[in-house]
């Protein structure tokens, strides 16, 4: 038979034991979480993308569909390169576009993961890709003082987009952490 003392003891020896657990449980629920979104930097490069982008079970993925740049000069021949303007203006209308659909969303461009550019032949560029016009009009966006943030990034040449003209069509995922 356990006398009284014992099992006061075992009582209290449970009840220290209980209030460790709970304690430890307290300070765990409390510990500063994970960001949600990483971005791991291009190795030894200041290059304006980022080499990866991870994102927690604590976030809201979005996907947008592309995005083309608006027609500027309603003058111009339908369907040409001049009625969208050069590369830099024809990429930053596509983003200007995306961050309006971001906007809807209660995104910024700060936002954006991953990026896909799909470039057509630019005839300014004796048909080649005009990388420096896309990297003039991203940079107004990405990698600023206003917005440091860099999306993990893909741009590739195209035999041509759905508008004639367009030089440009610009693909976003974006990702938020939940509140």
């Amino acid at each position: 038979m356990i006398n009284n003392n014992a099992r006061r003891t075992a009582a209290l020896a449970a009840a220290a034991i209980a209030g460790t657990i709970f304690s430890c449980a307290c300070f765990a629920a409390k510990a500063p979480a994970e960001p949600a979104v990483v971005r791991l930097p291009l190795e030894g490069s200041d290059f304006p993308i980022s080499a990866a982008v991870t994102v927690s079970k604590d976030a809201d993925t979005y996907f947008l569909s592309g995005a083309l740049p608006p027609v500027i000069n309603k003058d111009a021949p339908k369907g040409s390169v001049d009625s969208y303007g050069n590369m830099e203006t024809q990429t930053t209308g596509a983003l200007n576009a995306i961050k309006g659909t971001l906007a809807r969303l209660g995104l910024t461009m700060g936002d954006v993961i991953k990026m896909t550019v799909f470039m057509a032949p630019d005839p300014s560029m004796d048909n080649k890709m005009n990388f420096p016009g896309l990297m003039a009009g991203y940079t107004k966006f990405f990698a600023t003082t206003e917005q440091p943030n860099k999306p993990a990034r893909s741009a590739v040449m195209v035999a041509g987009l759905a508008a004639p003209g367009a030089l440009v069509e610009s693909e976003v995922i974006a990702a938020k952490a939940r509140h």
